[in-house]
């Protein structure tokens, strides 16, 4: 079963998701049994930001046992085919918040955009907080966008799940009325995740 679970926001460094982390350690375990599960974190939308990993390592290794690797997409040193071995390898990716356009310019340029979703669809399953939420769907609300005011727009995602998806709903309250065209719309607050099984939406955690 293909899995995949979006979080609309909130601090991995004051586990402000804990729970919400708690749950994917469980499937990462579950599906690693007997052995020790590795998860592989994405931080391209941070640019790659070495303490975004280490506050990620600090919750899933310390706190969960679970074996923490990185993908580095934005190091010229870094070859794509050594992300597609941690790919192949890994129990969980998971893709971390920041500037969701400069991520999916990356994962388009280098490839990684149908490597990860390979991955996915062998059955890895997908976590992704903000930015790592949004990516996935077929339209985006973000403010990751080419308007120089930095305001919010509708951006194209990878178009994993059909419709239109924001993050932190709590704080933007006007996506109501920005996603109302759309048939399909799903918003997830802080600290709150949608969860999709076989791309079909299951229920909320957090």
């Amino acid at each position: 079963m293909r899995t995949l679970i979006a979080i609309g926001g909130g601090e991995l460094k004051s586990k402000t998701t804990l729970k919400i982390d708690e749950y994917i350690a469980d499937i990462v375990k579950k599906r690693a049994a007997p052995g020790r599960g590795t998860a592989l974190f994405v931080g391209t939308a941070s640019h790659d930001s070495l303490p975004y990993f280490n506050s990620f390592r600090k919750i899933y290794t310390s706190v969960f046992d679970i074996k923490a690797e990185v993908a580095l997409l934005t190091k010229k040193d870094v070859p794509i085919e050594h992300n597609a071995e941690k790919l192949k390898k890994t129990d969980l990716i998971y893709v971390g918040g920041g500037d969701t356009m400069y991520m999916l310019e990356v994962w388009r340029r280098t490839g990684f955009d149908k490597l990860i979703l390979e991955a996915y669809r062998n059955g890895v399953p997908l976590a992704g907080l903000s930015a790592g939420a949004i990516c996935w769907f077929e339209k985006m609300y973000t403010d990751s966008s080419a308007r120089a005011d930095g305001s919010y727009a509708v951006e194209d995602g990878l178009g994993l799940i059909p419709g239109i998806m924001t993050p932190h709903y709590n704080l933007r309250p006007e996506f109501d009325a920005v996603a109302a065209e759309y048939p399909v719309k799903y918003a997830a607050k802080d600290n709150e995740a949608l969860l999709f099984f076989d791309e079909k939406f299951s229920g909320r955690l957090g």
